[in-house]
């Protein structure tokens, strides 16, 4: 069992915080579920070009309002707390929030947390966490790690 609170996430390698969103990374790959879960806000006033060419997300709004556009034939959806979408057609899109707009976002693949949105508002795939990602373990991270070892007997005597 996986458990886990917003506030162990806040402050730590997994809260991404880029000039349009942040990105509480809540289950990534690493975790072994299949899909990555993330606590998200899009920042108020702010237009982002996204396309995850790579993955397939659905979003639901908790909190907020905004809308967002499919590129390619420039149809508006509206965006308030209780919508969901899904793009499961990899869609190029513009996400534009009116007001802070807090978003409950699944990916699959799962993204290891170390991820940002290239030129192309792209989220590459990467198949490990890097290094310098592994050594910045949250706080406890190192901890509940050796403990879920110990538990299962895979530490060596």
């Amino acid at each position: 069992m996986i458990v886990k609170h917003l506030n162990d996430i806040i402050g730590t390698k997994d809260d991404v915080d880029t000039e349009t969103w942040n990105s509480r990374r809540l289950l990534l790959k690493k975790d072994g579920m299949g899909f990555s879960m993330h606590d998200t806000i899009i920042k108020a006033g702010t237009e982002t070009t996204i396309w995850y060419k790579n993955h397939v997300e659905a979003v639901y709004c908790i909190e907020g309002e905004g809308e967002i556009e499919v590129v390619k034939d420039g149809t508006v959806y509206p965006i308030q707390p209780g919508t969901l979408y899904a793009l499961d057609g990899h869609e190029k899109h513009y996400l534009r929030a009116k007001s802070d707009m807090r978003m409950v976002c699944v990916f699959n693949p799962p993204l290891t947390g170390q991820e940002v949105h290239d030129e192309e508002g792209v989220y590459p795939i990467i198949e490990e966490e890097s290094q310098e990602y592994q050594q910045k373990a949250y706080p406890g991270e190192r901890a509940q790690r050796v403990e879920k070892q110990a538990v299962r007997g895979e530490l060596g005597q």
